[in-house]
């Protein structure tokens, strides 16, 4: 694979150019060169899955299997025989011959996701296979050699397991040969415009896309976002679902990451760069959508600013009539039953851009 194919296959995988994303891009092109274990380090929802898909991908190993088994979601009397097989007839139940996930994944890779969760006894076994690189299947007798590529992921501090001891020191340093951290979301804050665009042009196409405004982005970038990118990614599929050809505006995006649950961080929000590739219905939308950023809690705590929300939803509220009449001014000012000159007078208050139509009705300006 070229240089050039290679940096391209990354840029597809790993969204995002913030100097956290280039230096990660850059270790998983060494690890992509090597056969040795490694061990994905970072928090829950990072994207430490995709960070093993993308080392197989340019691996050697690309054209074989690549198996991803989540440890703690398999029951402990059940992980022996998925991981490494059994005959038939070695338990109650067996009633045929499994071939195991490291004998499916031989010549390619095998992704252990929550390492972390796997049981002590287990992590015996595991030691052994990787040392020895032979599985034997429960019940069976026979050695069976299995060329494995393994790839590690946890969110747990693994030090700190090992003090606990819960987790196998020598089985760490086995899997820790080459260690990845992926960053979470809030340290490359400036990433969020392009995987918002990402995970846009992944919607299915059915309605219209949601508007997000430069408000929005900055509103988002400010967000401590505790679930990262898969929570981005959910935020991005509900505003598809509730704002679908609407504008998102930082209100918006208090409803939508559900601040209640998960606060907001009083964090500077990084500059607001919109991507290239970014979808038209992401990029656009009313002029004067930009240049109104207010914060979505109030500054300080997590309450809201009681003058600056009822503001921040006048402004909404004139904005969806004016969405609604197609912006005539006058039409809108009857839908929320104000005067036009009212209308006309709020407009201005809040920086809503406008001009005068041939039949002298103020439109809003696109």
């Amino acid at each position: 694979m070229t240089d050039v194919n290679l940096e391209t296959l990354l840029a597809e995988k790993l969204i995002g150019d913030s100097p956290k994303m280039q230096q990660l891009r850059t270790i998983i092109k060494f690890a992509g060169r090597c056969n040795s274990s490694i061990m994905i380090t970072g928090p829950s929802g990072s994207g430490k899955e995709v960070v093993a898909e993308a080392i197989h991908a340019i691996s050697d190993r690309k054209n074989a299997a690549n198996i991803a088994v989540n440890c703690g979601a398999l029951p402990d009397q059940l992980i022996e025989s998925e991981l490494f097989g059994h005959e038939k007839g070695s338990f109650t139940g067996a009633v045929n011959q499994h071939v195991g996930l490291f004998e499916q994944a031989d010549g390619g890779t095998i992704f252990l996701d929550e390492i972390g969760d796997m049981p002590i006894n287990m992590q015996v076994k595991l030691l052994r296979v990787l040392e020895t690189r032979i599985v034997n299947r429960v019940g069976g007798n026979r050695n069976i050699g299995v060329d494995v590529r393994v790839i590690a992921a946890t969110h747990k501090h693994l030090g700190e397991c090992i003090k606990s001891k819960v987790f196998r020191e020598d089985l760490y340093y086995r899997l820790c040969v080459v260690p990845i951290e992926v960053p979470a979301l809030n340290e490359r804050a400036e990433d969020i415009p392009a995987l918002v665009a990402h995970f846009l042009n992944n919607q299915d196409g059915r309605n219209p896309l949601p508007i997000f405004t430069a408000e929005a982005f900055a509103a988002m970038q400010s967000y401590d976002w505790p679930g990262n990118v898969r929570e981005l990614r959910n935020v991005v599929e509900r505003a598809s679902v509730f704002f679908s050809g609407k504008q998102i505006l930082a209100s918006d995006v208090a409803m939508l990451v559900q601040s209640d649950i998960a606060p907001v961080t009083q964090r500077a929000a990084a500059p607001v760069s919109m991507p290239t590739e970014l979808p038209q219905a992401a990029r656009t939308g009313p002029s004067s959508a930009a240049p109104y950023a207010p914060d979505f809690v109030g500054r300080g705590s997590n309450v809201l600013d009681l003058n600056e929300h009822l503001q921040f939803e006048e402004r909404r509220i004139i904005m969806n009539a004016l969405d609604k009449s197609h912006g005539v001014v006058s039409r809108a000012a009857r839908l929320i039953n104000i005067k036009r000159t009212t209308m006309i007078d709020k407009m201005r208050k809040h920086n809503i851009d406008w001009h005068v139509e041939d039949r002298m009705d103020y439109r809003i300006a696109v």
